[in-house]
């Protein structure tokens, strides 16, 4: 049996192929492609097979985008991906579309337990539903149902929702970004854009004062990147703050999807941000903001939070559908 899977997103296609002999699953080959630079999925996928003989007998992809019988118009890519075309154009028995948190949530299943960085321990006889919000390119967030013996995960696109702020700073940054936008989602925060339209509200509201080179810098540069690196180094006050502003933000929404999931099982933090941000996630502005419900705040407190550090999650999750759901 040959599988083929993909972890397609706004930044990157990640792309594998494995083989199954005896029940043992090996991959064969990998590789990674910048997704804005193809005009659709087809043509990566042909490039990446061009020259193998094996016949591909299932292949599954993880959409960052809804899926709806088996088309998604990918979120943050000009796409729409079409699983009966993929699988006609490239001769493959079986083609399944999911959602890319769908995929993460599925991956949970093949990762060990030194690949999660726990924030919160919670009842250490917790059960139930689980959740998991992850910041990357977009924020994807998705449903894990528990039927009393087993997870089954589903997607949301709750990221798109309206953000909700807390208190007179928040108050400010959503009429900053409304002026921008027009209708502003946790999205245009909790994301690798939403990092810099954050960093770009405390300089130009003046919630804290940055140097002109150093704005610049990072305005012309990988600007995402940059304020994490400037922010956890200490070399700019606006980065270090908009750093924190924005893991108390996060916390804040993965509290909120864990009320809306009633996740008394467990939240998983995944995406590529949070990773290279633990130095502030470990903080306590996350856990905080997390449980700051009110008269929920005890319910929150008894749950686990788990970050994600294994960022091939995802493509380990299409394998899991792939071989166990399709």
């Amino acid at each position: 049996m040959t599988y083929l899977v993909g972890d397609i997103g706004g930044t990157k296609t990640h792309l594998a192929l494995y083989l199954e002999e005896k029940g043992k699953i090996e991959c064969a080959k990998e590789e990674k492609f910048p997704s804005q630079k193809y005009p659709n999925l087809r043509t990566i996928v042909k490039g990446f097979l061009k020259g193998e003989t094996v016949h591909v007998s299932k292949a599954c992809f993880g959409i960052a985008g809804p899926v709806k019988k088996g088309k998604s118009q990918a979120t943050n890519l000009p796409w729409l991906v079409d699983a009966d075309q993929l699988k006609s154009e490239l001769s493959i028995d079986k083609v399944s579309l999911i959602n890319d948190l769908e995929a993460n949530a599925y991956g949970l299943n093949m990762l060990r337990e030194d690949e999660f960085y726990t924030i919160n321990e919670g009842d250490p006889r917790a059960e139930g539903n689980q959740a998991m919000v992850s910041a990357g390119t977009g924020l994807g967030e998705a449903g894990i149902f528990f039927d009393g013996r087993r997870h089954y995960p589903f997607a949301c696109e709750g990221g798109h929702t309206d953000f909700a702020p807390r208190n007179e700073r928040e108050d400010a940054l959503l009429r900053y970004l409304r002026e921008r936008f027009g209708h502003v989602s946790y999205e245009r925060i909790l994301s690798g854009p939403g990092l810099y339209n954050l960093y770009q509200f405390m300089v130009e509201t003046k919630q804290v004062a940055e140097r002109e080179e150093v704005y610049k810098e990072i305005a012309s540069g990988d600007s995402p990147l940059l304020i994490s690196e400037k922010g956890l180094s200490g070399s700019s006050k606006a980065c270090a703050e908009t750093l924190e502003l924005f893991v108390s933000i996060y916390g804040s929404e993965a509290g909120n999807i864990a009320l809306k999931m009633l996740a008394l099982g467990g939240v998983y933090i995944g995406g590529g941000i949070a990773p290279k941000i633990m130095g502030v996630l470990k903080r306590g502005d996350f856990l905080r903001s997390f449980t700051e419900k009110g008269r929920f705040g005890a319910l929150l407190e008894s749950i686990p939070i788990r970050v994600v550090l294994n960022d091939r999650t995802a493509l380990l999750g299409t394998i899991y559908y792939a071989k166990h759901l399709m």
